[in-house]
């Protein structure tokens, strides 16, 4: 089944903006469930990547959550106030700045074991249509990048 052309700009045919509404679903529904954890959304995401790889400079932070330093500076700045990380100058290159889980931090993981349980309940699909879901998405952000780059390169030549 075809879509009329003139369907085209009505928002409940955009992809975009399903994206963005379930984006913003799962926002309301991770901010009840890490209210006990203290911590935003975007902080839980920068405690899962530390608490998968450990100490990271900041720009390789950036890189895996795919946020720039003006974003993740206060980020990490709040998660430091709250006692969870520390940002130091890294003893080997003094431009780069390591962040490192403190204690408290580190014991936290504990405590946030229980959000994908509750996060996947909240969803209503089983374990095998999130794995498929989350496949898909991860195919189209890799189409959506080299669309990106492929974009960028003409406007270049133009």
């Amino acid at each position: 089944m075809t879509t009329p052309t003139s369907d085209w700009l009505r928002l409940d045919q955009q992809i975009c903006f399903s994206l963005h509404a379930a984006s913003r679903a799962f926002n309301g529904v991770y901010r009840v469930i890490l209210k006990d954890l203290g911590l935003t959304y975007p902080q839980y995401l920068v405690m899962l990547v530390l608490w998968e790889q450990g100490d990271l400079p900041v720009k390789k932070l950036g890189e895996h959550l795919r946020l720039d330093s003006g974003t993740l500076s206060p980020l990490l700045k709040r998660l430091e106030a709250a006692g969870l990380v520390r940002r130091e100058r890294s003893a080997r290159d003094e431009r780069s700045v390591e962040v490192r889980l403190t204690e408290e931090g580190t014991a936290l993981r504990e405590s946030a074991l229980q959000v994908p349980r509750r996060v996947a309940a909240a969803t209503g699909f089983d374990v095998d249509e999130i794995r498929a879901l989350r496949a898909r998405l991860d195919e189209l952000t890799t189409a959506l990048d080299a669309a990106a780059v492929d974009a960028a390169a003409l406007e270049e030549k133009a």
